[in-house]
């Protein structure tokens, strides 16, 4: 983003993008080239880790939900 503010929730993805990336070692190949140094592989893997934690968490509050009623 240029000149506009990130909103939490994309700080939020950010930080949850890092952070996969560096539970799989890729931390150092990112900051050193960049998100864009990443293969086609590996930039898959962390999107469907990321999709699998959010709707795991997305299941979760469902059920707190259900178990609050």
């Amino acid at each position: 983003m240029s000149n506009k503010k990130k909103t939490e929730q994309e700080i939020d993805e950010n930080s949850l993008k890092f952070e996969i990336a560096s539970e799989l070692g890729l931390a150092d190949k990112i900051r050193k080239e960049g998100w864009a140094g990443l293969t086609a592989k590996e930039s898959g893997r962390i999107g469907g880790i990321i999709t699998a934690r959010k709707r795991k968490s997305k299941l979760n509050m469902m059920k707190k939900n259900i178990e609050s009623s």
